[in-house]
């Protein structure tokens, strides 16, 4: 009688250690993360109120089955179809280069996750809004530690790791079933009269390159930056034979050069003027539709047409749509 006694005291007060336990996990831990910076920070575990300065941190909240309460946008009035439109319902706090930190603070966020380049020069001001971590959003081999250490923010560790299996199991199926005897000459660039032109490490030209296409802006230098200016000259000598462009607006001045006109993309009619998940692709939802896309583009008879809405509803859960 005693014994039993005993034990069942003994497991009244495991379950109540293992309670209290749990309880603590949940409701006070906080996590401390190194960002792309090398800053160290302590965040909230499981924020609920999440601002997201570029498209990324949207992304992947959407992907999570997370709706954040502030994004910022590329182009003012444009909802972007790989996040179906849904950012017209989160606050809008301006242009991912110059956010409006009022109207962030407005939204009161519990954490923001920001681009770097765009918001290393105001840090100190969102720190005082809410922990703040950055990230590069430049480059395809930093995009799963990216997606990963988000996820884990968000308390849903296990997702952010199935997502990144999942892309690297796709990259690998399309890359293997696109033709291997041809290679085409590709370009990706920011429109204006000196075009802005990314290196091969960058998340898009890497999954183009990947596909087979062989970017004529080449691959980094030691420690230089992820793009290059070309020149229409320059770009005439490389002559793409496809060039997937920016789309920032109707401002195209790359066009007015008569130098355009005598591109190999341009005559055959390869030039594509891509949205803004090309634009930023590290996220689990671009760069899962710029595969896609990106595939289709440089092998239209290997590869079908991509619906861009559609393919991002297969990522994003019905429940926040």
């Amino acid at each position: 009688m005693f014994g039993k006694g005993l034990k069942s005291l003994c497991a009244i007060g495991l379950f109540s250690l293992l309670t209290a336990a749990s309880a603590s996990a949940n409701n006070a831990k906080t996590l401390s993360i190194v960002d792309d910076r090398g800053a160290t920070i302590d965040v909230p575990a499981n924020p609920k109120r999440i601002a997201s300065i570029s498209y990324f941190a949207t992304d992947v909240a959407f992907a999570l089955g997370i709706k954040p309460v502030a994004t910022t946008y590329m182009a003012a009035g444009r909802e972007p179809d790989f996040l179906l439109g849904l950012t017209k319902q989160i606050k809008q706090i301006g242009q991912r280069a110059k956010p409006n930190l009022e109207l962030l603070s407005e939204a009161k966020p519990d954490i923001i996750i920001a681009m770097r380049r765009y918001t290393i020069g105001n840090a100190e001001q969102l720190q005082k809004i809410a922990p703040y971590v950055a990230y590069n959003m430049e480059l395809l081999s930093e995009s799963d530690r990216e997606i990963s250490q988000l996820a884990q923010v968000l308390g849903k560790p296990e997702r952010g790791t199935e997502l990144n299996a999942a892309f690297r199991q796709h990259l690998a199926e399309y890359s293997a079933k696109a033709p291997k005897d041809v290679h085409p000459r590709f370009q990706i660039m920011w429109a204006g009269d000196t075009p802005w032109s990314f290196h091969t490490e960058n998340t898009t030209a890497s999954i183009v390159a990947a596909l087979g296409g062989d970017n004529i802006a080449g691959p980094m230098r030691q420690g230089g930056p992820f793009g290059v200016e070309l020149s229409l000259e320059t770009m005439l000598e490389k002559d793409p034979e496809v060039i997937f462009v920016y789309d920032s607006g109707p401002d195209r001045p790359h066009e007015n050069n008569p130098i355009w006109q005598q591109l190999s993309a341009v005559k055959s009619g390869r030039v594509f003027y891509v949205g803004d998940h090309w634009v930023e692709a590290n996220g689990p939802i671009a760069r899962e539709i710029v595969l896609r896309e990106a595939a289709h583009y440089l092998y239209p008879e290997t590869f079908p047409k991509v619906d861009v809405k559609a393919e991002a509803a297969k990522l994003i859960p019905a429940d926040i749509r």
